[in-house]
């Protein structure tokens, strides 16, 4: 098989260059319809175990592709149903129409079969306006009538770059089929949720100049025959006024990593776990400590003067930095400097922040993202149901969906802790915020369902072991 950068979430323009330089090699859009095509076919044979199959075709190359997976099927037997709404108007799609075998159909509602699989070729990414709301009725009527549905490329109505939905009342799919590369839609909201699982036909793409890329399991590795707690890293935490949320981000990192854990108290913590170091002297006083590796502000810091007092004072020490939640919306313009540091904002905090630098808060997520990292000069972990990680140079990190579970008060401290365990264990911005991405996903996967923060806090543990 070929092997191509299967990290990479591209878009469509990236899309187009990457074919464009496969053809530029030797390759034929005939070739890479049927590589595609066949690739995609494998998967739909696997899930249809010889049940019947309807191949819905576009006009355009997606449309093609539909035609390759039809006699890809016909050829193993699988009984195969194509239907053709619009004719051919790309030379590749004609063709490979013309080398189908079997029956096709127009798709008038007195044809329309009932099947046990659909497969969604109408089209493909590209599409940037609402499908003709006839032939958006055919896809449909016929998912309705399908027990499974599978998308080729991205659902039929999907904006691939920007992950909208084009048509209202989208149909849900079982599985889509990326084509090639990720596709950004594959992962952005709100059009992620209707694709299924999603998995990738490899036609041999090459690494794509400013590509996103797809966050991957980390490899964390062993502490060092001659490590001890300071080497594993000393990470302090600046607490406020809500000492519950600084705690859930305590009980967090005290399994991601880090070596010792010093928590410099703003309110009365309660009992804690003996091996959580608290202080109750001033944060300048413990934040001159030269040992430290990283700082964790935000979780539980309050907002009034004192907590912007601290905040100072956590930013001032001048450590690679985690800033969340509530410092998050005390922070000012002007570009940090003089330290590495990780912003980890939800929506909201992500709007306050662009207000605080200047900027207009508008366009993709993905985009926001990127400029704040350059206009503050930290990593910036624009959580949610789609989080991107975006460094200060351009680097962009996409995650996978994660559970829907993490949907619950004190999963965001739980990742900020995290997130600055890793930082007190690598000092490397993007690095720790991808792992503590990565942990965060695997230790929901972990706690199952309907978990709570602390639930999730303690299954850190068992993520780790599994990136070992």
């Amino acid at each position: 098989m070929r092997q191509g950068n299967n990290t990479q979430v591209l878009t469509v323009v990236q899309m187009r260059a990457a074919e464009a330089a496969l053809i530029a090699r030797g390759a034929s859009v005939a070739s890479l319809m049927d590589l595609a095509g066949r690739g995609a076919g494998a998967y739909v044979d696997r899930i249809a175990a010889t049940r019947k199959v309807t191949v819905l075709c576009g006009p355009g190359n997606n449309g093609g592709d539909g035609y390759v997976i039809a006699q890809y099927l016909r050829a193993l037997a699988v009984p195969v149903c194509v239907i053709a709404p619009l004719p051919p108007k790309t030379g590749a799609a004609s063709a490979a129409r013309a080398a189908y075998g079997g029956e096709i159909i127009d798709g008038t509602p007195a044809t329309l079969p009932r099947a046990d699989v659909l497969v969604d070729c109408l089209f493909g990414s590209g599409l940037t306006r609402p499908i003709d709301s006839e032939v958006f009725a055919l896809l449909a009527g016929l998912c309705e009538r399908h027990h499974h549905c599978i998308a080729i490329d991205v659902p039929s109505g999907v904006d691939a770059d920007s992950g909208v939905a084009l048509n209202p009342e989208m149909p849900q799919f079982d599985l889509t089929i990326a084509l090639g590369a990720w596709k950004h839609a594959h992962f952005a909201m709100p059009s992620a949720p209707l694709m299924g699982d999603v998995r990738l036909v490899d036609i041999g793409c090459a690494a794509m100049p400013d590509a996103a890329h797809l966050l991957q399991a980390p490899h964390l590795g062993t502490p060092a025959p001659d490590a001890h707690k300071y080497r594993r890293g000393l990470l302090t935490i600046v607490g406020g006024a809500m000492p519950g949320a600084t705690l859930l981000s305590a009980f967090a990192a005290r399994h991601a990593g880090a070596g010792y854990l010093r928590l410099i108290a703003g309110a009365d913590p309660g009992p804690v776990p003996h091996d959580l170091v608290v202080s109750h002297d001033r944060p300048e006083q413990v934040l001159a400590d030269k040992r430290i590796a990283a700082v964790l502000v935000g979780p539980g810091l309050g907002r009034d003067g004192i907590a912007r007092e601290r905040l100072h004072a956590a930013l001032a020490a001048g450590f690679p930095t985690v800033v969340d939640a509530d410092a998050l919306m005390l922070l000012r313009s002007g570009r940090i400097i003089g330290a590495v540091t990780i912003l980890t904002p939800h929506e909201g905090e992500l709007a306050a922040l662009e207000r605080a630098f200047g900027l207009r808060g508008d366009g993709l997520k993905r985009d926001r993202a990127l400029k704040l990292a350059a206009a503050s000069g930290a990593v910036v972990v624009a959580k949610g149901p789609d989080t991107v990680i975006a460094a200060p140079d351009g680097r962009l990190i996409i995650a996978p969906r994660a559970s829907t579970w993490l949907s619950v008060a004190g999963t965001g401290d739980v990742l900020a802790g995290i997130v600055a365990s890793r930082l007190a264990v690598s000092k490397d911005a993007l690095r720790a915020a991808a792992e503590g991405v990565w942990l965060h996903g695997q230790a929901a996967q972990i706690a199952g369902p309907a978990f709570a923060a602390s639930d999730l806090a303690d299954a850190v543990r068992l993520a780790v072991r599994g990136a070992l």
